[in-house]
């Protein structure tokens, strides 16, 4: 993956509402969650998740699909398994310590 589309999802994904969004996606898979759903578990207006919901699909992190008059979006694992592997692989030389933290499901930052 290239530096710059790493960096833009990474910027993306640097706010608060925004990382929830994804981590709410996430385990939908393909599935995904409406639009109203994503609002109302983040407790946020609807115009405040579109502002939202665009920065992450135009850092190519989510997509989205319109069902009847639902509006369905979903994480683009691609692109979210591409960051990752990106950090891992290019910017930390897959170093074996990093990597096992990388793996630690209760890593807490200092």
């Amino acid at each position: 993956m290239e530096q710059g589309k790493v960096l833009t999802a990474l910027s993306a994904m640097a706010h608060e509402t925004r990382l929830e969004i994804v981590r709410l996606l996430v385990p939908c898979k393909g599935d995904g969650l409406p639009a109203g759903v994503l609002a109302d578990r983040l407790g946020v207006s609807p115009s405040g998740l579109t502002f939202h919901l665009n920065a992450l699909e135009q850092a190519g992190l989510v997509s989205s699909q319109r069902k009847g008059r639902q509006v369905i979006y979903s994480t683009r694992t691609d692109t979210l398994g591409g960051v990752i592997g990106y950090l891992l692989n290019d910017c930390c030389g897959r170093d074996p310590e990093v990597c096992a933290k990388s793996e630690m499901t209760d890593f807490v930052l200092p």
